[in-house]
């Protein structure tokens, strides 16, 4: 087996072209949604202010501007629905139009009709309310107007990073999109090469779309990669069960047909509120814990003089490697970088200090750092080391879609730790019960969910596995 893993590295580090790296939009959307928002609310504002300006002959008339304030809640909750601020509208200006008319129409008759039954409406001005609904109107498709101008301008009309892979399948390109041959760069789908599939991940890296043409012998291994990714991906295909289909589409021009096998596990806004948990969670704990971190990290030094933190490099999102801090709870001499041997219960090379922070779970504090490089969540998957095994088999060797876990940031904790499945993997099933989980929260999240997993993280720090 370790020749195994040799033999992998070694040919990993033979072919290593250098990739073409794709420009993250994900950051630049946001920026945008958020500029959308931001105008909108300033508009609401400068509409009824120029009505009650018109009507009534007032500078920030008050009554207009109460109206905008009632207004604009209402508002931003039937836009966030409606799709008011979805990915379409930052590139066809009119359907934008279209959505935030519809939003700001049925705010007026929601607003209209609360101050109908409160009899409040007395203190309205009728004409202050329609002029400004009128002006909001026109700055609306002027600044829908301006918004697609200048994403042709800057961004060239493009909102996705689109990526076609020619894997020896039938001829197939974007027009907007990114066409590469996978022979040129030395990739393949080899789910056996951890070192290959960061490779892949580090390409499909900030892509939106990815469309792969293969023969029919190596689509199955793709699905696999795709899924992984947490990309939206398709692979043009004749009909095949086997690769777990989710839609179809069809490309008229091209005359072709592709099945769409993954479309990545969480949209853009549960991603941003997800990060957000994430950061303010992050930021809090090592405010919180940094007395107890500064404690454990001279204790760890007093011990033997050894370093105080243990970096491993393990598998996170998108299969890529990615370097994972902790306390370190072994000896100098001990210490197992690629994962080969698990921690069992009295492993002689756990320190006296390790044991107590194994047992709490302090040691994985270090990580707290990692959730705010971006490179693990609070919650998700738990990331694994690279020769982790179970029975003696590779994890990956256990069950083929072990992969697919990695399409979510690996999280400091996780829906399989709260059911108990820690520790060592002496047995198969105790990798497939994790696994299960794992897939059970992708398919499943909510930051309901999150928050319920880290509250029951408490009640499993101390854990008669946790060694």
């Amino acid at each position: 087996m370790n020749k195994l893993m040799g033999d992998i590295s070694a040919r990993a580090r033979v072919v290593e072209p250098l990739l073409p790296q794709s420009p993250p939009r994900e950051r630049r959307r946001l920026r945008a949604y958020l500029a959308l928002v931001l105008g909108d609310a300033a508009i609401l504002h400068a509409g009824f202010v120029l009505a009650g300006l018109t009507y009534v002959g007032v500078w920030l008339e008050w009554r207009a501007l109460m109206q905008a304030q009632l207004l604009l809640p209402i508002y931003f909750t039937i836009a966030l629905y409606n799709g008011t601020y979805s990915m379409r509208v930052l590139t066809d200006w009119r359907f934008g139009v279209g959505k935030a008319f519809v939003a700001l129409a049925i705010s007026a008759a929601l607003l209209n009709f609360v101050a109908f039954y409160t009899k409040s409406n007395a203190t309205f001005s009728r004409g202050t309310f329609t002029l400004g609904l009128i002006f909001s109107m026109a700055l609306i498709v002027m600044s829908r107007r301006l918004a697609a101008k200048l994403i042709e301008r800057l961004w060239d009309g493009r909102v996705q990073n689109r990526l076609v892979l020619m894997d020896g399948g039938p001829e197939f390109a974007l027009e907007d999109g990114l066409n590469l041959s996978t022979r040129e760069l030395a990739i393949a789908p080899d789910t056996r090469d951890p070192h290959m599939l960061d490779r892949l991940g580090q390409l499909l890296r900030n892509q939106d779309h990815v469309v792969v043409t293969c023969p029919p012998e190596r689509r199955q291994d793709w699905a696999h990669v795709l899924k992984s990714a947490g990309v939206f991906g398709e692979i043009i295909s004749e009909p095949a069960q086997a690769i777990g289909v989710l839609g179809v589409r069809q490309y008229e021009q091209q005359q072709r047909t592709t099945f769409v096998v993954s479309i990545g596990p969480l949209g853009l806004r549960a991603r941003a509120v997800k990060r957000a948990f994430d950061v303010v969670l992050a930021l809090g704990g090592l405010v919180v814990f940094s007395p107890v971190l500064l404690i454990a990290a001279l204790a760890i030094k007093l011990q033997d003089g050894g370093p105080v933190l243990f970096v491993q490099q393990r598998l996170g999102r998108g299969n890529r490697f990615f370097q994972m801090y902790k306390l370190r709870t072994m000896s100098v001499a001990g210490a197992d970088d690629a994962g080969h041997r698990s921690t069992g219960r009295g492993d002689d090379r756990v320190t006296r200090i390790g044991a107590f922070l194994r047992s709490t779970s302090i040691d994985e504090l270090p990580q707290l750092w990692n959730v705010l490089r971006g490179d693990m969540s609070i919650v998700g998957p738990r990331p694994h080391a690279l020769g982790s095994r179970a029975n003696d088999k590779l994890f990956w060797e256990v069950d083929e879609h072990y992969w697919r876990r990695h399409s979510l940031r690996p999280g400091l904790t996780g829906l399989a730790q709260v059911r108990g499945h820690r520790g060592a993997t002496e047995r198969e099933v105790d990798l497939t019960q994790r696994l299960q989980s794992d897939l059970e929260y992708l398919s499943g999240w909510s930051l309901l969910r999150d928050i319920q997993i880290v509250w029951r993280t408490w009640r499993v720090l101390r854990h008669d596995r946790a060694y």
